[in-house]
């Protein structure tokens, strides 16, 4: 359950950098949650300063009581190494893709259909003349997306979603994607 993951917790990232089988480093988590990678669009990354170097893509990452916490995924380097900084996909994000795989022969997200949207800032909300400083805010959008469907229009500052916050565009993707096929969600705007 990487749910139960803390920042600081050990971890152990296995797999074959450079081709050298059965390869453990070990590191602490040092976020969780990680988005604005710019990996994907769809971001929940578990970061680790345990050395992950190119070859240990798809190695398990492994907490002290040698269960499963994530699967290695990338890195950020300037070189092409490592540097301290490597991130990989939770468990249970893992768990659900496989599941999805398995039952429907691909993986399910919930959507809103098209948006553009923005970061909202001090500077924006102060142009903008609204109250709230974080947010999303909504610059366009299609008339045939759900959104607009229902209510949804650009000017609008989508500030929390199934009555959790959005602060930034990853987490208002994960948020909607993470909602039930078919289903309503709640948006504070």
């Amino acid at each position: 359950d990487s749910t139960r993951l803390k920042v600081a917790e050990w971890v152990l990232a296995i797999g074959n950098p450079f081709q050298l089988n059965q390869t453990v480093t070990l590191g602490i988590v040092s976020a969780i949650g990680r988005t604005n990678v710019g990996v994907a669009a769809y971001e929940d990354f578990i970061q680790t300063d345990a050395a992950i170097n190119p070859g240990n893509s798809g190695g398990a990452l492994i907490n002290g009581r040698g269960e499963l916490v994530g699967i290695n995924t990338a890195i950020y380097s300037q070189s092409g190494g490592y540097q301290g900084v490597g991130f990989a996909v939770p468990s249970n994000l893992a768990r659900k893709v496989m599941n999805d795989l398995i039952k429907y022969g691909q993986v399910r997200r919930g959507t809103l259909g098209y948006l553009q949207v923005r970061e909202l800032n001090d500077l924006l909300a102060q142009r903008l003349e609204v109250p709230v400083t974080k947010g999303v805010l909504v610059e366009r959008m299609t008339r045939d997306s759900s959104a607009y469907d229902a209510g949804i229009r650009p000017g609008d500052v989508i500030v929390s979603l199934n009555q959790k916050p959005v602060e930034d565009i990853g987490q208002l993707l994960r948020l909607v994607a993470d909602a039930p096929i078919g289903g309503t969600v709640t948006v504070g705007a």
